[in-house]
């Protein structure tokens, strides 16, 4: 289904409802992102309540401002990964640890269960979990103070 051809409206108990143009209506639509670290702005899906595709658009822009601002918010009200920008403290180099982390969000403390809770996205990225399950980004780690990238040196 091309991107134009539905229409999205929230119904009285605020989920996401995705009306075709053939006028099939769909309630409790889930928007999913194909590519949501690496490419958060292409290729969004919209999944139904089933789990079924109903519709696709290759980038988030292509939708009409209406509805692409009912996705931003529910994506955002889903998706949470703070990004790291510095690490200020870490208890120790042994797992499990406590890392005091500067986010894009604010102060932050995650505990590190071990090393392999730290995974390489590519060459200059990395997804962190803790052992809450929130997981921290390092959108790039060239970017970081000398502190932070000899700090997590240690974990790499």
């Amino acid at each position: 289904m091309t991107d134009a051809s539905f229409d999205l409206q929230r119904d009285a108990f605020g989920r996401l409802v995705l009306t075709t143009a053939g006028g099939a209506r769909h309630a409790g639509v889930t928007p999913v992102r194909a590519f949501p670290i690496a490419a958060p702005d292409e290729g969004l899906s919209l999944v139904s309540a089933e789990g079924r595709e109903i519709a696709w658009a290759e980038h988030l822009s292509d939708l009409p401002a209406p509805a692409r601002a009912l996705i931003e918010e529910e994506l955002a009200s889903r998706e949470f990964m703070p990004e790291i920008q510095r690490i200020v403290e870490v208890s120790g180099f042994i797992c499990p640890s406590t890392w005091r982390v500067l986010t894009d969000r604010g102060p932050a403390e995650l505990r590190l269960k071990g090393e392999e809770d730290i995974r390489r996205l590519s060459r200059t990225r990395l997804l962190i979990a803790d052992s809450h399950g929130i997981h921290f980004l390092v959108r790039d780690v060239g970017a970081l103070d000398r502190r932070s990238k000899k700090l997590l040196d240690r974990f790499l």
